[in-house]
C-alpha cells in the first residue's frame, strides 16, 4: 500500500519538483488534420509530458515505485493557427500486492476536448482560476485518477482529490468550452462524473472499488479462491445501484476498464459458482455479455 506523508505547506499555484504522484505517458496524434509541419504537435506533446509528470499536484509524498502509472492520448481531429479540436484518452492502473499485475483502474474517453495552445506557452496549474482549458481538462483528468486510485487503497479515500476535480469543473462554468456543464442530452461528460464520484446515490460504486481492488486483487496472490469471492461479491454490490439507476454513467466506465480482468480472473485458479457470477454481470453489464459468455471455467 502507498505510503503517504502530509507535507507541511501548500501552493495557489501548483509547483514542479522531484518524486511526483504520477508517471505518464502522453501521446498526440496529429494524423487526421494532414499537417506537413509537426513541431508544434511534438512540442505539445513534451510540453504535457513535462507538466502532468513534474507538477506536485497533491500535499502527499510518493516513493518513485509508487508513482501512478498512466497514459493520456490526444487525437488531434481538427487543427487551425492555435486552435485546436481533439479527443482524449485517459488509462490508469495500480500495481497488485505480491506479484507484477498492474490492474486497470481507468479507461475513458472524452470526445469534447476542444483547447487553444501557442507553441512554447509555459503550462501551469492554478488552483484559484481557470483560464484553459487545455490545463483545466489534464488537470481534472489528473485528479480524477489520483481519486480513484486512493479509493482502491483506503474506502473513499479519493474524495480529497474528487473535490479538486469538482472545483475545476465549478471554475470552467461559463468557460464556453463544451464537457464542463450538466446536460439534459448526455450523461457523460465531466460534471456529470465528477458529480456521480461524490454523491452518495452512487456510494456502491466505491465501495466495490475498494472491496474489489484491497480485499479481492490484492489477496489473490495467497487465497485465490477468497479473492475470488470477494471480486464476486462486489459485483453484487452493483445490483443494488442499478435498480436505483439503470443506465448509472459509473458502472459503465467501471467495466470498460474491468471486463477482460474480471474475464481472465474467472477463467483461470480455483473454482468458484461461475454460473451465478454470469449472471449477475448479464444483469448489470449487459453491453459486455459477449465477454461474459467467455467465462467457462
Amino acid at each position: 500500500m502507498r505510503k503517504l506523508f502530509v507535507l507541511l505547506f501548500s501552493f495557489g499555484m501548483l509547483s514542479y519538483g522531484a518524486a511526483q504522484e504520477l508517471n505518464c505517458t502522453i501521446t498526440v496524434n496529429s494524423d487526421q488534420v494532414g499537417q506537413t509541419n509537426q513541431q508544434i504537435f511534438r512540442t505539445l506533446e513534451r510540453s504535457l509530458t513535462d507538466f502532468v509528470n513534474k507538477t506536485k499536484w497533491t500535499n502527499r509524498v510518493y516513493k518513485e515505485n509508487e508513482r501512478i502509472n498512466c497514459r493520456m492520448f490526444i487525437t488531434v481531429t481538427n487543427f487551425d493557427s492555435n486552435r485546436f479540436e481533439a479527443n482524449i484518452q485517459i488509462q490508469s492502473s495500480r500495481p497488485i500486492f505480491n506479484t507484477s499485475y498492474e490492474s486497470p483502474i481507468l479507461n475513458y474517453k472524452d470526445d469534447q476536448f476542444n483547447f487553444e495552445y501557442i507553441e512554447f506557452q509555459p503550462l501551469v496549474f492554478n488552483t484559484n482560476v481557470f483560464d484553459s482549458n487545455l490545463v483545466g481538462v489534464i488537470s481534472y483528468y489528473v485528479y480524477i485518477m489520483l481519486g480513484l486510485d486512493e479509493d482502491t487503497f483506503s474506502l473513499e479515500g479519493g474524495t480529497e482529490n474528487f473535490q479538486k476535480a469538482q472545483q475545476i469543473v465549478t471554475q470552467a462554468q461559463g468557460s464556453g468550452f463544451a464537457g464542463w456543464s450538466q446536460s439534459a442530452t448526455d450523461n457523460r461528460t465531466r460534471f456529470v462524473l465528477v458529480d456521480n464520484l461524490l454523491s452518495n446515490t452512487f456510494r456502491e460504486y466505491r465501495i466495490a472499488m475498494y472491496n474489489y481492488h484491497r480485499k479481492g486483487l490484492d489477496i489473490l496472490g495467497d487465497n485465490n479462491s477468497t479473492g475470488k469471492q470477494v471480486i464476486a461479491g462486489s459485483m453484487r454490490l452493483f445490483e443494488s445501484l442499478i435498480k436505483r439507476r439503470p443506465n448509472a454513467f459509473l458502472i459503465q466506465t467501471f467495466f470498460d476498464a474491468k471486463a477482460e480482468e474480471i474475464r481472465n480472473i474467472f477463467s483461470d485458479g480455483p473454482k468458484i459458482d461461475v454460473v451465478a457470477l454470469k449472471e449477475t454481470l448479464n444483469r448489470i453489464a449487459p453491453f459486455y455479455s459477449s465477454t461474459w459468455n467467455e467465462i467457462n471455467y
